[in-house]
């Protein structure tokens, strides 16, 4: 079953249902790349909450498209000599949704609980001694000792240190907070959201841009619509007649057999949409048996053949998708080419260590989504594969909400957990061991699969803590040599992923997400 089996049983282009226009200059209408089923940015790392995050939430940093954090939300900062005290000065006119004012207590109360829940903030919480309010505006940040990219972790571009007011922001970080109130350029209508159907912004009129270009997270975040409405489309053909006719203005991550077809249409523009990619790859449960056998998980990852993964997920045009056998990605400052000599993509490799694993038979539970063409295939080769191995496969196909709230079960696939899930995530969001969790093994505290290995842990300090690049780079190096011989994660490839909109928008941004600011009719 390949990327296009996710088209069988759709209805042509020209015969697609059709999706209630609204014809309100004032209105967006954007299909996202999958239904937003859990709201929390903090709790969780699925991409299209993140995206979401970013309507609704604001952050004192944010990093430009060269990943270097500027201030949003701050107005400045402070370094104490010895580079263990930072002070962050709040700018003006900031106001929550609510209606309340923005306080630096809000903003200490926010970044304590995502250094609980994200692998960067983790590096930070282990040298954080207090976060504070000095007073109204200054935020107080002290520390055991220096941490030199503290604005580099608030501000990245997945998974930032989101503000939100106090009072949610004291929510155990092990629980989703429910209430969505920020600061940011759009308020979440909590009326009119219906998962898997419609989720719904407008514009907050209190919100005050800065007055620098927007640049990805950085700058000016203009909201030039008074509303933006996501209208979920599982149905890729549906969504294509819905862009084609106009029913829609944008589509996030189109089909990649449609895409012809939407080039071909002269109202539309069909543009790369991170130029620096997306790395692919499966991820197995290390708490639970089988997978806390490293060398079961060795004959699995020798068996991967990323070039299988890639032309079922993207197709044949080899512009828009390489090899990458590293967890660093390709273009990024740490990659490394681990070679065949690891990633052989060989069954006949694959079957002599899985004969040698001790594997007695144990169900793996797959699961994988239906709704979702840029991972359901990866999942299904993967299920190709562990039935031409011998293993004993459950196939669990489920929407991709589904999947993202089993994947955070830590319970034994008898009693509703999991073996193997796949996802993929921007190059920027694997860039460095302080934001890349698949080299990370921080056990139960970590990311989903809960690899635990402390001296992988040690490493990444160590890396924080260096000063030489040159040294950097070889820690860095190793932590990734670390993690594929530990096989943390097996990557499956790097891709370009499109994006696809009327020709009746203009100013949509390239990066990571998709952007809601700057964007305005043409």
């Amino acid at each position: 079953m390949k990327r296009r089996s996710f088209i069988a049983g759709s209805a042509s282009l020209l015969a697609a249902p059709a999706i209630a226009q609204d014809t309100r200059k004032s209105t967006l209408r954007f299909v996202p790349q999958a239904n937003l089923t859990v709201l929390d940015p903090v709790w969780t790392t699925a991409t299209v909450t993140n995206e979401h995050g970013n309507y609704i939430f604001d952050t004192l940093y944010g990093c430009d498209a060269t990943m270097t954090p500027r201030p949003q939300m701050a107005a400045g900062h402070e370094i104490s000599p010895d580079g263990r005290v930072w002070r962050i000065r709040l700018r003006e006119g900031l106001w929550f949704h609510d209606g309340t004012p923005v306080l630096a207590r809000d903003c200490a109360a926010s970044i304590i609980r995502w250094s609980k829940r994200d692998t960067f903030g983790q590096l930070l919480d282990r040298v954080m001694e207090r976060c504070a309010a000095a007073d109204d505006r200054t935020i107080e940040i002290r520390l055991t000792r220096p941490f030199p990219m503290l604005l580099d972790a608030l501000g990245k571009s997945e998974g930032p240190a989101f503000i939100m007011p106090e009072r949610l922001a004291k929510t155990d970080p092990n629980t989703a907070v429910k209430e969505m109130i920020g600061s940011g350029p759009f308020r979440f209508i909590a009326a009119e959201y219906n998962s898997g159907s419609t989720v719904v912004y407008e514009k907050f009129d209190r919100y005050v841009p800065r007055a620098e270009p927007a640049d990805t997270l950085s700058g000016g975040k203009i909201a030039h619509f008074k509303r933006i409405e996501w209208v979920v489309i599982p149905d890729n053909a549906t969504a294509a007649a819905a862009l084609g006719n106009g029913e829609v203005d944008w589509w996030e991550r189109p089909m990649v057999d449609l895409v012809p077809t939407l080039k071909a249409n002269r109202n539309i523009t069909v543009q790369v949409a991170d130029p620096a990619g997306r790395l692919g790859f499966m991820r197995m449960n290390m708490a639970h048996k089988p997978f806390d056998n490293v060398k079961l998980r060795r004959a699995i990852l020798a068996g991967v053949s990323q070039e299988d993964y890639m032309r079922a997920a993207r197709g044949d045009d080899t512009a828009l998708w390489t090899h990458c056998r590293s967890l660093f990605p390709k273009g990024t400052p740490y990659y490394e080419d681990m070679g065949e000599a690891m990633m052989p993509g060989s069954l006949t490799s694959a079957k002599k260590l899985l004969d040698a694993s001790g594997y007695a038979g144990e169900k793996i539970v797959l699961i994988n989504p239906t709704d979702f063409p840029d991972i359901g295939p990866l999942g299904q080769i993967t299920n190709e594969l562990l039935k031409k191995l011998g293993v004993n496969v459950d196939f669990r196909e489920t929407d991709w909400g589904t999947v993202v709230q089993r994947r955070a079960s830590r319970e034994p696939v008898e009693k509703g957990g999991w073996s193997i899930f796949h996802t993929t995530g921007s190059a920027e969001a694997y860039s460095s061991p302080a934001v890349n969790y698949l080299v990370r093994g921080p056990g139960e505290k970590g990311w989903f699969g809960w690899w635990n290995n402390p001296a992988a842990e040690t490493m990444a300090e160590e890396w924080l803590a260096a000063s030489d690049p040159a040294q950097q780079t070889r820690i860095a190096r190793a932590m990734n040599r670390l993690a594929m011989e530990e096989v943390s994660c097996a990557p499956v490839g790097q891709f370009f992923l499109q994006t696809a909109f009327r020709k009746s928008l203009t100013g949509v941004l390239t990066g990571p997400s998709p952007y809601p600011w700057n964007v305005r009719p043409a």
